[in-house]
């Protein structure tokens, strides 16, 4: 059975990903390395530490930023 999905704005693009998925789940199934990113969910950053419980939510505008180095 396939599962669930909703719809989301995933950096300004509307994408739908399984229901009930935690942010750090999401970001696993997109293929992101968690190690260099910051994840906002409707306007609020969403901690590091709290990525496994915080489920991303219908209709959630979320922007997943990756830290770029340089010099």
């Amino acid at each position: 059975m396939q599962p669930h999905l909703i719809s989301i704005v995933l950096n300004g693009q509307v994408t739908r990903i399984a229901a009930r998925q935690s942010v750090f789940d999401l970001l696993r199934s997109l293929d992101i390395d968690a190690s260099g990113v910051a994840v906002e969910i409707n306007h609020s950053i969403v901690r590091k530490n709290d990525w496994p419980s915080v489920i991303v939510p219908a209709g959630a505008q979320v922007e997943i930023v990756q830290f770029v180095g340089g010099g």
